[in-house]
């Protein structure tokens, strides 16, 4: 599954992108620095994965990893292919979730595209861009299925009229992520490839110069309005200075804990992010180990151990027998699965077994 991060040009997006996979996509002062999308395959930090590789009894642990996409600047018009706008909307279709940045940082050295520091405005901006793009989309393939419909073909009608209750949605201004549409809608938006069904994180870029002085009203003022926004749409706000974080991502960990303490800094502004990036794509992380390895790995929220086993080899899920179960928590407090196996804290569960969210799994497979 893929994360996208979007944003109007120079808000911070291929800072962003550095920091969190560690690259050197190009950043400018200017609109356009990124043109084709950067991509990166990162690890995503979780405090439970060494002490469940001790526990287990690994010799190295390895973590589970999201794909980060980073895309060009999006400005006003893109729906009608200003700037690089078709380009940009054709990478959104291809990710799974949107890590908007919206940039609250003042600086004169790098231009704002629509003049002037205002967050909200900007958020809306992009938005509005992609229903726009959306209500294209929906009135291209209800032309396409009126003289079906009109014929009375009863497939033909009932896709119509679900693709009238987006339209009506879309062009009333509701974003479809957060929209209280039935599974039905939401399942024929996701097939249509709808920019605005997929969920986003706000990643409001703030001002190191604020962070580090006394102007918290002024933080506020810029911040507060975007993290309402996101409340009211059910979504995740995530403020971060990303040019900070990518300098301090040059330290050692123990030059970075000063600074950190003595800006009074949040945790780490990387592992944040990837932490909210890999919860907004809907997964949940599992654990399987042996003495070689023990592997976090990323399922989707609501699957069940046949696909967890999948994910492991398509062999073991042919040959599935049964999955021992245990929570990270209890293995690590237990110390081995032997220990939980005599606590009777170690479950035999069955193929439609629904995983949670850190769970550690044995699956027990004929070859």
């Amino acid at each position: 599954m893929q994360l996208g991060i979007v944003g109007l040009p120079n808000a911070g997006k291929s800072t962003l992108f550095n920091l969190v996979s560690g690259a050197a996509a190009p950043t400018g002062a200017y609109p356009f620095t990124t043109v084709d999308s950067n991509v990166a395959e990162v690890a995503v930090p979780d405090s439970r994965l060494e002490p469940v590789a001790c526990a287990v009894g690994s010799a190295s642990a390895v973590p589970a990893s999201v794909r980060i996409v980073d895309i060009a600047g999006l400005v006003r018009g893109a729906s009608r292919g200003e700037g690089l706008g078709n380009r940009f909307l054709s990478y959104i279709r291809e990710v799974d979730a949107i890590a908007h940045v919206v940039r609250a940082f003042e600086r004169s050295d790098v231009s704002h595209s629509e003049g002037d520091l205002n967050p909200v405005r900007d958020v809306h901006l992009v938005e509005q861009e992609l229903m726009i793009a959306d209500a294209e989309t929906l009135a291209r393939r209800m032309g396409s299925l009126q003289k079906k419909a009109q014929s009375g073909d009863e497939d033909a009608r009932e896709e119509l009229t679900e693709l009238r209750a987006l339209a009506d949605r879309v062009d009333a201004g509701e974003y479809l992520a957060s929209s209280d549409i039935d599974d039905s809608l939401r399942s024929r938006a996701r097939q249509l490839h709808l920019l605005t069904i997929r969920p986003v994180i706000y990643v409001i870029n703030v001002d190191e110069e604020i962070i580090a002085g006394s102007e918290v009203h002024k933080l506020h003022e810029l911040v507060a309005p975007v993290e309402e926004l996101a409340e009211e749409r059910g979504m995740t706000p995530l403020q971060i200075c990303a040019g900070l974080e990518e300098e301090l991502s040059a330290l050692d960990d123990e030059e970075r804990d000063i600074f950190r303490a003595e800006m009074g800094l949040e945790r780490d502004g990387r592992d944040r992010f990837l932490r909210a990036a890999h919860e907004v794509l809907g997964l949940i992380t599992y654990f399987t180990g042996n003495e070689k390895e023990t592997r976090a790995r990323s399922l989707p929220r609501g699957a069940t151990a046949i696909e967890a086993a999948e994910k492991i080899h398509s062999d073991i899920a042919a040959g599935f027998i049964r999955a021992d179960v245990i929570g990270a928590e209890d293995l690590v407090r237990l110390g081995s699965r032997a220990h939980a196996r005599r606590q009777g804290l170690l479950r035999s569960e069955g193929r439609d077994y629904v995983v949670r969210d850190g769970d550690v799994i044995e699956v027990h497979f004929r070859d």
